[in-house]
């Protein structure tokens, strides 16, 4: 555990000018006559929140800090230490990481060796014990609402079995209602599990919930429909929708805590015949923010979009299908652009992730502030670099390009099902070839594709068919791995997910093709004398190296060309 010299608390609240002086000489003398601490006494007198004290001590501590009142419990962590103890201890465990066998608790003093030492003697020495700030308002309600209560799913489920009739009330207002521990316990299993959705689907008598993990959905539970009514209260009421409201879609949102980072859930509610069906999309913003070198693309693919990113004007247009990974590309490469010495903008439908210097703006239609008006106000903003969350129409696309034709560096989206598709997709648009000319410095298409788990992949050798795919000779002896199964990827064969991505990085030679309108399967022939490679001869490459199996690519990219 590292940390700043800890200063004293009332010149650290004078000098950034939360208090007086005076108000500091009323709370010593408070102080003295309740014998409680400063921190404590200040709250009490008004002249400072609890969660503004807590911030402020773990900033200037090089201490992380963090709000309990928007934590989901993790189950795992509550069962390392007795309630008792932690009562005793003032602590409250928060997550457990099995992975890195670490389990973090939240203390008022994060400082306080003897405490840290009493955990780890319980836990056991190879659990690495790491303290978070809480304040202490927080720590004692979330003792009382976390222990004592059944937080696994099947455990809540046979208690609210016992129960008669859920009254709406106690949905808004009670936080350890078993059905609000409930929602919790799903919110925080499906974090856990990796998933990027979570369904909640009702039938005539039952409700299916699934996950959808690495891109594919996975049954997780059905529940008797009877739930349904009261889980849809609280999932509007968390979410900042209208709970009157059953008739038409709705949207919402919903911050918590999962351990010692945020997570936000993007809700939906779509009217069906059976009842309301709600999607929540996870965005976790540990996950959502990813160095580019670590997006393990090919060498490549890499040298390609860093050659792209060097550029000073242009647009870089992103291409792919609804969950491909498109914002985590574009934000993993505005991220490495961004810099005390740029001024990025961005707007989007909506904002994801919140990025560091960098002015985000979400579209409004009931403001009619749509992408193309979006992009004047950006204008007149002083941008280096604008992020345009999607090309839809012709006039968004001039604005986009007019952009890159002013000297700005232009990052955007495109639904297409290639690189070189993107061409007539902007034809058909409006765009016409002498405006793309010269001002496109690249377009990338891109796939997630699973990633095979290493516990249980099996490898065989390919059939004649197979190896026509992967461009093997029928004497080789390469292997190749197919998914099996096992208790580490549920059952899936899949652990994870990787990016594919073809780069085509346009030169002068491609941009007189542009020019004269030639056809996509031209500009690929001569973008492959350049070393481009498509998206299936990414993903063969993947196979060969054991990342993923033929059956996984097959799923995504179209193979069929290669038997030709």
């Amino acid at each position: 555990m590292s940390g700043k010299k800890p200063v004293r608390l009332g010149d650290l609240l004078i000098n950034e000018g939360i208090i007086t002086q005076d108000q500091l000489k009323i709370a010593l003398i408070e102080q003295k006559a309740r014998g409680e601490q400063l921190g404590r006494v200040m709250v009490t007198l008004g002249f400072v929140s609890e969660e503004m004290l807590r911030d402020l001590l773990g900033e200037s501590l090089g201490q992380q800090s963090l709000s309990l009142k928007t934590l989901i419990p993790d189950k795992v962590a509550l069962e390392l230490v007795d309630q008792n103890l932690a009562r005793q201890l003032k602590v409250l465990p928060i997550s457990y990481e099995p992975d890195k066998k670490q389990l973090t608790i939240g203390m008022t003093d994060t400082f306080n060796i003897v405490i840290i030492d009493r955990i780890a003697s319980v836990v056991g020495s190879d659990i690495d014990i790491d303290p978070v700030l809480v304040s202490e308002t927080d720590l004692e309600v979330a003792l009382d609402q976390f222990y004592g209560f059944e937080l696994s799913i099947d455990g809540i489920l046979h208690e609210l079995e016992g129960q008669g009739n859920i009254e709406k009330d106690d949905l808004e207002q009670e936080t350890s209602h078993p059905l609000v521990r409930l929602i919790d316990s799903f919110l925080f299993d499906a974090v856990k599990q990796g998933a990027s959705d979570i369904h909640f689907e009702p039938e005539a008598k039952y409700l299916r919930i699934r996950y959808r993990i690495d891109g594919v959905l996975r049954q997780i539970r059905s529940l008797h429909n009877k739930f349904w009514s009261a889980m849809v209260v609280r999932l509007k009421v968390i979410s900042g929708m209208d709970i009157t409201e059953t008739r038409l879609p709705q949207d919402g949102r919903i911050t918590l805590n999962i351990g010692t980072h945020e997570v936000d859930f993007r809700v939906a509610s779509q009217p069906t015949v059976h009842g309301e069906n709600i999607v929540l999309r996870i965005l976790d913003r540990k996950k959502g923010i990813v160095p580019i070198e670590k997006l393990q693309l090919s060498a490549l693919a890499f040298s390609q979009l860093q050659l792209m990113m060097a550029r000073p004007e242009g647009i870089i247009i992103i291409t792919g299908p609804t969950g491909s990974g498109k914002t985590t590309t574009l934000y993993s490469m505005l991220n490495h652009l961004n810099d005390v010495a740029v001024n990025i903008m961005t707007l989007e439908d909506p904002v994801e992730y919140p990025l560091t210097m960098v002015r985000q703006s979400s579209i409004n239609p009931s403001l009619k502030m749509d992408f193309a008006g979006g992009i004047r106000s950006l204008m007149r903003q002083d941008p280096d670099i604008i992020l345009v969350g999607e090309v839809r129409d012709g006039e968004t696309a001039s604005m986009a390009f007019r952009a890159a034709m002013t000297g700005h560096k232009v990052f955007t989206t495109l639904h297409t099902n290639s690189a070189v598709a993107s061409f007539p997709r902007l034809q058909d648009i409006g765009v016409k070839d002498s405006i793309m000319t010269g001002n496109i410095i690249g377009i990338v298409a891109q796939r997630l594709i699973r990633r095979l788990c290493d516990k249980c992949k099996v490898a065989y050798q390919p059939d004649e068919i197979e190896r026509k795919i992967l461009g093997l000779s029928s004497t080789s002896k390469q292997e190749v791995f197919r998914a099996a199964g096992c208790e580490a990827c549920y059952q899936s064969g899949y652990k994870g997910r990787h990016a594919i991505m073809e780069v085509l990085r346009i030169d002068s030679e491609l941009d007189a093709l542009i020019a004269r309108a030639a056809t996509p399967m031209e500009i690929e022939k001569q973008a492959r004398k350049n070393g481009f490679r498509s998206l299936a001869d990414e993903g063969v490459v993947k196979i060969i190296d054991g990342t993923t199996s033929l059956e996984e690519l097959s799923r995504i990219v179209d193979l069929t060309y290669r038997l030709q």
